[in-house]
């Protein structure tokens, strides 16, 4: 049996009924695989904290919340949308954007606590978080009906789309230099985009969370039977935080409290749901990771890719690391969403790859032709 296949069943016996107080339930010490984009990592259990306080606010994290609306009587380009981000602008124009993707089913939020420690790390630096279609973000048709559509191509051009009405919106007279970071599904987002050049030079360098094709593309393998172990509603947000500890989905509280509401939407009878169905993207699931290792390896930029785990390198990616092609951090003590779990570490680490490669750090040594011009010797 493989890792992902033994981490999944582990899973199936670990996933609480949403209606069960954790207060009741029996804590078997086991552990459990992470959400529909996980590959499979198991993670030790630690001390459950049961009660968990009130969700926190977007406010204590990111200056802005913004709606950025495009219809096609204004913006004949693109499709009639209103895409939800949220903003930290840098300090200048000229200063650079981290664009930060989550992954299938997650929100904006999930980078909550990363993003924070990212602006400690970067101050000058602006901040984007953004959500796609079907993830707290619409986009209609022609006919006026929500575009549920999550082919990658899709994805990518709604990610370079959300960018230009930031432009357009803040007063920009073009876009800054832009750093791209993407969670699992987002992470094959900002992927496919810079390989494409979407965005053209703009985009400097990636970066990848926790997803690689070869692991991925086995694990979607389970993810319907693991979808129908997870409860499907819950009476409250504090208990869809609870359960998000419990079943070790998250092992941040902090986090957990910060980005779990977002997932989730009240229906009729006062039960909070999931605002994505994932069951019902699985026609896109391979779409998503498909050829991504190629490219990963064969985009233009600066690549780095962070890990919960060495076995998630398949051979195409093992090659590429060993030639230099890209730089890798491991995080072995976080579980699938690396920034929740870690976001201290998460951060540094993508703080450290902007400053090797944003271009507009580098102190270059003076021509030898203006040391002459100045009369000193060579």
């Amino acid at each position: 049996m493989s890792n992902v296949a033994k981490s999944f069943a582990k899973a199936r016996l670990n996933v609480l009924p949403a209606d069960i107080p954790i207060e009741e339930a029996e804590d078997d010490g086991g552990s459990s695989a992470s959400s529909m984009s996980s590959t499979g990592t198991i993670i030790a259990p630690t001390a459950l904290q049961r009660k968990p306080p009130a969700p926190v606010s977007w406010t204590d994290f990111f200056d802005q919340e913004l709606y950025l609306e495009s219809n096609p009587t204004t913006t004949p380009q693109c499709p009639r949308a209103k895409f939800h981000v949220y903003f930290d602008p840098p300090r200048r124009p000229a200063d650079a954007l981290i664009v930060l993707h989550h992954g299938a089913g997650s929100a904006a939020m999930s980078w909550a606590l990363c993003a924070r420690e990212l602006r400690g790390h970067l101050p000058n630096c602006g901040i984007l978080a953004v959500e796609a279609r079907e993830h707290g973000s619409v986009v209609w048709d022609e006919a006026g009906e929500v575009d549920d559509r999550l082919h990658i191509d899709i994805l990518s051009e709604d990610l370079v789309t959300m960018l230009n009405l930031l432009k357009e919106k803040v007063g920009w007279t073009e876009l800054p230099r832009i750093l791209l970071i993407g969670h699992s599904l987002g992470g094959a987002v900002v992927t496919h985009t810079a390989k494409m050049g979407l965005l053209g030079t703009k985009v400097f360098g990636f970066g990848v969370l926790d997803v690689v094709e070869g692991s991925a593309m086995e694990a979607l393998k389970h993810m319907q039977a693991y979808l129908a172990t997870r409860p499907a509603r819950f009476k409250s947000l504090d208990s869809a935080v609870e359960w998000h500890i419990r079943s070790r989905t998250l092992r941040n509280i902090k986090s957990a409290r910060a980005s779990v509401p977002s997932l989730f939407i009240q229906n009729e009878a006062g039960e909070w749901v999931w605002r994505t169905d994932l069951s019902r993207t699985e026609s896109y699931w391979e779409n998503w990771f498909s050829g991504m290792s190629n490219k990963f390896l064969t985009a233009r930029g600066a690549k780095l890719l962070i890990l919960a785990g060495t076995d998630r390198l398949d051979k195409e990616l093992m090659i590429g690391q060993m030639q230099g092609k890209f730089q890798l951090h491991v995080v072995p003590e976080a579980g699938h969403f690396v920034q929740e779990d870690s976001p201290q570490k998460t951060a540094l680490m993508i703080a450290e790859f902007f400053r090797r490669n944003d271009s507009s750090t580098l102190v270059l040594p003076p021509k030898v032709s203006d040391l002459l011009a100045q009369g000193k010797k060579v």
